[in-house]
């Protein structure tokens, strides 16, 4: 997993131009609310994008308004300029059909003090290519306006293309630093930084109000008991400032570049305050993306506690959520040491499963008893047959299993199979995925 780091594109300009839309588009969901409302944007949202074989983060950010009043639009102001300083590429988009307006002038103005690419894009022009209103915007000084509909799609092909080719040069990870690569994640003040200057014996990483550049990634090299690790984004944990702002999207999309660049994410939660929804989408984003997990349940010792209390609590924790099953969870007290060295060691714990390998013939005899002991569904009048597996990857670990309808296997047999062979070799701590193929060409 510790590879190329995407690079990340935020696009911004002043609210109701079609940010959304043209993010939408790209990403191929609904995954930001357009409305004709203008500043309907509220919060800020990224997603994966990749064009012509390049990976990149894509953020829709809300709308800078000028001298904003209210504490919502101060809030959208504040979102869009932090997108600004953590982007690696950035769009200013601008409506063709409002014209140039002094707001786009006052952000162009604000971008060129920026030592990042910028794109500007003139959003509406839907005749194009006989449209002229884009020219415009070249006295926004810029450089060269980029016509688009995004409603339409007129010219998304195109600037694509200039997306990719103005995104810095593909830098692989420190692939040369040795060591199981950990992230420490979790949401703002759970005491991530804590837990690491606990197994740093420092102070190194002691929040502060000191600005730094949020495009960087500090990657801390360690030693514990004859076990090389890599604190991954290390960075991250001095924002502090950012934090204060309330930009739940900034943490997360840090959080995001650092799982893909990790082997095991450690979660941090926090016991005083109580797990919540924002804790669930983390720990489910670094499994979605076959990252080995573990959950620390931080400020323990603040905890009353009654007879069985973290049996409870960890019992709660797997109801909730039905991945949590495998993952090992561990009770925590960052600040007096409490079980950190213990936390770390099911991270390398959960390291070492994520890369096992099981032998072929072993593998199939697995599946054989599973399809036996759970007879598999019919569909189409017909059984359901599984004739082999192989495992065509690890970290996560990847199965490949042949069957004669692949598209047809139901979605809880395929967890029953997942769960079987969790059951036989461990993989504690690790997603595992499941191919299913065709045996012959032509069956789906």
């Amino acid at each position: 997993m510790a590879g190329t780091q995407p690079p990340t594109v935020a696009i911004i300009g002043r609210p109701n131009v079609g940010k959304s839309t043209f993010f939408n588009r790209i990403v191929g969901g609904r995954r930001a609310i357009v409305d004709s409302e203008p500043g309907v944007t509220r919060d800020v949202h990224f997603a994966d994008a990749e064009w012509a074989g390049r990976r990149f983060y894509i953020v829709d950010t809300g709308g800078i308004v000028e001298d904003a009043e209210g504490e919502l639009e101060n809030a959208i102001r504040r979102q869009a300029l932090t997108a600004v300083e953590s982007a690696d590429l950035l769009i200013l988009m601008v409506d063709g059909r409002e014209g140039p307006h002094p707001l786009d002038q006052h952000i162009a103005e604000l971008l060129r003090k920026q030592t990042v690419p910028v794109l500007l894009v003139v959003n509406k022009v839907d005749n194009w290519p006989d449209a002229t209103e884009h020219l415009e915007f070249f006295a926004l000084g810029l450089g060269d306006p980029v016509p688009l509909s995004a409603a339409s799609g007129k010219g998304s092909g195109d600037l694509l293309d200039k997306i990719v080719e103005l995104l810095p040069p593909e830098v692989e990870g420190d692939e040369a630093e040795p060591g199981l690569r950990l992230a420490v994640i979790g949401r703002p003040n759970v005491g991530k930084s804590s837990f690491i200057n606990k197994v740093m014996g420092s102070e190194r990483l002691v929040v502060s109000e000191e600005a730094g550049t949020t495009r960087d990634a500090i990657d801390t090299p360690f030693r514990k008991d004859d076990r090389s690790f890599v604190f991954v984004d290390t960075a991250g944990l001095r924002r502090k400032s950012r934090v204060q702002t309330g930009l739940e999207y900034y943490a997360m999309l840090r959080t995001l570049r650092a799982i893909d660049r990790s082997d095991v994410c450690l979660l941090v939660v926090d016991a005083d305050e109580g797990v919540g929804n924002q804790d669930f989408k983390i720990a489910k984003l670094a499994w979605d993306r076959g990252c080995g997990l573990v959950m620390a349940v931080n400020k323990w010792d603040l905890v009353e506690k009654e007879t069985n209390t973290a049996v409870q609590m960890e019992k709660a924790l797997r109801d909730r959520v039905h991945f949590l099953e495998a993952v090992p969870i561990v009770f925590i007290s960052a600040l007096s040491g409490q079980r950190v060295t213990r936390a770390l060691d099911l991270a390398w714990q959960v390291g070492q499963e994520r890369a096992k390998r099981i032998p072929t013939p072993e593998l199939n005899k697995q599946l054989a008893t599973l399809t036996e002991t759970v007879q598999p569904p019919q569909k189409r009048g017909r059984p359901l047959r599984f004739y082999y597996a192989a495992q065509v990857g690890s970290a996560p670990p990847t199965f490949a299993v042949w069957t004669n309808f692949p598209k047809d296997v139901p979605e809880n047999y395929s967890r029953y199979l997942v769960k079987g062979f969790r059951k036989a070799w461990g993989f504690t701590g690790t997603p595992i995925r499941l191919r299913l193929r065709a045996r012959r060409k032509g069956q789906t």
